[in-house]
């Protein structure tokens, strides 16, 4: 029972240093591996080396499936390539077996050592997080280490002799056993080393040794394939072109299985390394072969896995990929893109409340209901997402982006609210009521409201970009809204002077409107004090801020 604990407990080191190596890796190169990973690779071997070399780096197939999908999910990427990065990522994987399988030892307790000093003296920094890959990649070749001593007594039991026996060479079978070794390992890499060692031991004939490493692969797809359960049908149509790609490998290589191992016996190599030889032999020929096909693989999997069509419900966040949480960088990049979908709705119900005010489409107050209930459901979402970053992973200057999306997401869902509270006020005085606008008033609110209009648009492509001269202009802008609102307030009550009735009966809707307006416009021009005062000069203009009254704290 001891002997299968350090089995199990030396797979889960196994498994940590993957974890610690990939994430290490992302948070120090993530932006260059998105930057890569995320282009429109139309040339397929292009595809097909990234993977290779993306998987070198992240120390897993795995982990390059995950980013992988989720790019595809959010649209950045055509689901060919990624197939074919895929098909490299196989290869990555048998090479980096191959690599691990050299005498490392003496490597394993100089990079935990150097590793755990980087990390413990320079976290915060690039150089921290390269002691924490140090630390990762020493925990690999000490756990592959600890796999080999502790899988030697166990050969050696009756009962596990017994068992192994009655594997013969049915490659079905094998293939089965090697892709549940795979599956309870949550590690290919750890189920072909666990074979290599069978072999090595004489356990197991080099036919059924094939036979478990073919099936850790599919293992391996399977692992991908479940991971992205939870994704759209365009993440998951990824793992499944890759799991498919695997099936297809095995039935390949069912009638050359009696050849292949005679032909490998021949060779002057222990059984050990004929195990490591074959897997990358194998994954190299079939991934190779296979490339041509990608486009039809994709064609194949759309056929199989076809878009939902969109339903009637609430909104749902389309750039917060959980797998980007490793890296803050990547992560709040997701969180800035779904904060400016989030501008959008906003957008969208600002002209549909001008076209409510108009009374040209009544009807379109249901949908603006609507539209503040995606609003409130996306800013959920990205405040739940934010909150899940590791706050210590954070530099100083992530922290402030950090504070600017959340501040920003804040407002945006309050602009929600209150342009609902604005078409509540609407229908219950002037269409319940069937009073209208004047032609002046109307002419009024719809100037004012092409001001907030563009100064939500410069707003928000002041938070992306911090350009200074930017914010300095939409405080510029700030300034002629307000003395603009002024103006019509006092326009309309030189129109309720000379008795003009219309004005009368809309007196209170008119005004409470405007000031309403003042209100999102404030909050829509809030992005400017934060590039001016995170630049350099501070150069704010004097005294406070200006409509303080709709500027919103940076929490929620």
């Amino acid at each position: 029972m001891l002997t299968l604990l350090n089995l199990l407990s030396a797979v889960a080191l196994l498994i940590w240093g993957t974890h610690i190596v990939r994430t290490g890796i992302l948070r120090v190169f993530g932006s260059q591996l998105r930057t890569v990973l995320s282009r429109n690779m139309r040339r397929r071997p292009l595809a097909f080396l990234a993977g290779i070399g993306v998987t070198a780096l992240v120390q897993s197939s795995n982990a390059t499936a995950l980013l992988v999908t989720s790019f595809v999910a959010q649209g950045l990427m055509a689901l060919a390539p990624a197939l074919a990065i895929m098909l490299g990522a196989d290869v990555g994987t048998a090479l980096m077996a191959r690599v691990l399988t050299l005498d490392l030892s003496w490597l394993s307790p100089l990079l935990i050592f150097l590793g755990v000093i980087f990390f413990l003296s320079r976290r915060q920094t690039r150089a921290g997080q390269l002691g924490r890959v140090g630390i990762g990649l020493g925990l690999i070749i000490l756990a592959l280490e600890l796999i080999v001593a502790a899988a030697q007594p166990i050969t050696q039991a009756q009962g596990i002799k017994v068992l192994f026996a009655s594997l013969t060479g049915d490659l079905l079978l094998d293939a089965l056993v090697g892709a549940l070794f795979a599956l309870l390992s949550y590690s290919s890499l750890a189920a072909v080393l666990l074979t290599a060692t069978l072999a090595g031991a004489k356990l197991i004939s080099l036919p059924v040794a094939i036979g478990l490493v073919i099936g850790a692969n599919i293992g391996s797809g399977l692992i991908a394939l479940l991971s992205t359960s939870m994704q759209s049908a365009a993440g998951r149509r990824v793992a499944l072109g890759s799991l498919l790609y695997k099936v297809l490998g095995l039935l390949l290589i069912i009638p050359l299985l009696g050849p292949l191992a005679h032909w490998l016996d021949s060779l002057e190599l222990s059984p050990q390394g004929l195990v490591i030889v074959f897997h990358l032999l194998y994954n190299s020929l079939r991934c190779l072969a296979l490339l041509p096909s990608v486009g039809w693989m994709a064609r194949f999997c759309d056929w199989l896995l076809p878009d939902r069509e969109p339903g009637g419900g609430i909104a749902r966040p389309r750039y917060l990929d959980p797998a980007a949480l490793d890296t803050p960088g990547l992560a709040l990049a997701n969180a800035v893109r779904e904060t400016l979908r989030i501008g959008d709705l906003i957008e969208t119900m600002l002209h549909d409340l001008l076209e409510v005010l108009r009374g040209s489409r009544p009807a379109l107050s249901k949908e603006l209901r609507r539209l503040d209930d995606d609003v409130d459901a996306l800013y959920s979402a990205v405040k739940l997402y934010l909150a899940r970053i590791d706050e210590e992973s954070l530099s100083a200057r992530e922290r402030r982006r950090w504070a600017e999306i959340l501040e920003l997401a804040v407002n945006l869902e309050q602009a929600g609210d209150l342009i609902e509270h604005m078409l509540g006020k609407i229908q219950d005085q002037k269409t319940a009521q069937r009073r209208s606008f004047s032609e002046h008033g109307l002419e009024e609110l719809t100037e004012l409201h092409g001001r907030l209009m563009a100064n939500l648009r410069l707003g928000l492509a002041v938070f992306v970009y911090g350009d200074l001269e930017g914010a300095r202009q939409l405080l510029r802008e700030k300034r002629r809204f307000r003395a603009q609102e002024r103006r019509l307030a006092h326009a309309h009550v030189g129109r309720l002077y000379h008795r003009n009735v219309q004005s009368i009966e809309t007196s209170s809707l008119h005004l409470e409107l405007i000031a309403d307006m003042k209100r999102l416009n404030s909050l829509f021009c809030s992005s400017a004090y934060v590039v001016l005062e995170g630049s350099d000069t501070g150069a704010l203009p004097a005294g406070p801020h200006e409509g303080a009254e709709g500027s919103m704290p940076s929490s929620a």
